[in-house]
């Protein structure tokens, strides 16, 4: 789930690879989304659009009708998406050469994890690797229960009926993170809204890349003040360990990686893996009263189920190729659906389309992305989840949706999907 920013660009983006020095095309200023692009960011209420069930069972791969004359790929099936995502030669993830210096971002504002390849993505993952392990993770369990009842009693406070997006589901992986890296909450509710813009894709490239730039400048001056005086969390780790041998630019763009994805993914999976969960009262109450393995179970399957990164980052075929029968031009665009692959019944198994806490699925889901850039934030995310779902349960035995579901407020064509506010009472 991490490093997610700008991924419109890309995909609207192979249009700029052929193009790019004869025409100038800059992804940043592109102001639509073209339509036929726009089938795996859609929804209805949880679930994809049965368009993208229907693209799935036509094929491996469905060619999107895009203009400029170049090509791009979709992939929605659980076994294409997992060879594709595995393949760490045949596709570049690096994008920095689509964006002109004078746009609302430029290259400089696309960094992390996501948007580079080895050696470079090599270097920078082993940097924050460490961070990340299943060890240093367990140590921060106390302070998400922290944070997780701190929240809750806000939430509280607030009374009802009240907002649980904007009182537990920003709160929890926000502070999360903010500890994690060593950044001070101020001006919290302005990063929190260009998170979230970053993401939209209603708006074309120009308003997505102008909040990707706005949220840029915040981690910018962080690690500037960090240079000087490094602080207790991850990125002062980084200046002390590596020191001058990692710019501000990469050292930017793993803080930036580490907040968007670890930050606006788990605030959708909260908001949204709440909605699901007091479908049901039996679902809940699982939830609330059992055992760590059950537990465990039912977020993975709330993970499957909402797949809140709704694409993978877009691949960049780096040679001529024949790729599940058809021929692949160097330069293509190949674009995995993350939410068409988790509903595939050829890994899920019987009802794909519905939520089930005790599913035993056939194959790992891919939520959290898979190979070389799966998401480093995954077992946090996890720790998160599992805390706050039966903390919130426990203590709010009679919560209950404020709205019927389909009065609610979800996001229309994002590449993290969520809902905008999630009245609740209790």
């Amino acid at each position: 789930m991490l490093d997610l920013r700008g991924r419109l660009s890309r995909w609207v983006g192979r249009l700029a690879v052929r193009r790019i020095q004869k025409q100038g095309i800059d992804l940043s200023r592109i102001s639509i989304i073209p339509e036929p692009t726009k089938v795996p960011l859609q929804r209805i209420g949880t679930d994809p659009v049965p368009r993208l069930a229907e693209i799935r069972g036509e094929g491996a791969l469905h060619k999107l009708q895009l203009p400029f004359s170049f090509n791009a790929y979709l992939v929605s099936g659980y076994d294409e998406t997992r060879t594709i995502l595995t393949d760490r030669g045949s596709y570049s993830n690096d994008i920095r050469h689509l964006f002109h210096g004078d746009g609302p971002a430029t290259s400089d504002d696309i960094g992390g994890l996501g948007f580079t390849d080895p050696p470079l993505h090599t270097r920078l993952r082993k940097i924050v690797n460490p961070e990340f392990t299943m060890r240093r993770l367990s140590r921060l369990e106390p302070m998400i229960d922290r944070i997780v009842k701190n929240a809750l009693d806000e939430f509280e406070d607030a009374g009802s009926p009240s907002d649980l997006a904007k009182h537990l589901a920003f709160p929890v992986p926000f502070q999360t993170i903010c500890e994690l890296l060593g950044l001070d909450y101020e001006d919290r509710e302005a990063f929190a809204a260009l998170g979230s813009a970053r993401f939209d894709a209603t708006g074309g490239g120009a308003a997505a890349f102008g909040a990707v730039s706005a949220q840029r400048e915040f981690l910018f001056e962080a690690v500037a003040r960090q240079r000087k005086e490094p602080g207790p969390g991850l990125i002062g780790q980084i200046i002390r360990d590596e020191g001058d041998t990692i710019s501000d630019v990469d050292l930017a763009g793993l803080a930036d990686g580490v907040f968007t994805g670890g930050f606006e993914t788990t605030a959708g999976m909260i908001a949204l893996g709440t909605i699901v969960l007091l479908r049901d009262p039996a679902h809940a109450d699982l939830m609330r009263h059992g055992s760590r393995p059950d537990v465990e179970r039912a977020v993975e399957e709330l993970l499957r189920y909402l797949s809140v990164v709704q694409v993978a980052f877009p691949r960049f075929a780096q040679q001529d190729m024949e790729l599940f029968g058809q021929q692949i031009k160097k330069g293509d665009v190949l674009l995995a659906s993350i939410s068409g692959a988790n509903r595939d019944p050829s890994a899920v198994g019987e009802d794909p389309e519905s939520f089930d806490p005790f599913r035993v699925p056939k194959n790992g889901h891919l939520a959290f992305g898979h190979g070389i850039h799966r998401c480093i934030g995954a077992e946090l995310a996890r720790i998160e989840l599992r805390a706050v779902f039966p903390a919130l349960l426990q203590r709010f035995p009679d919560l209950a949706l404020g709205v019927h579901e389909s009065e609610l407020s979800f996001r229309q064509l994002s590449f993290v999907y969520g809902v905008d506010e999630l009245p609740v009472t209790f």
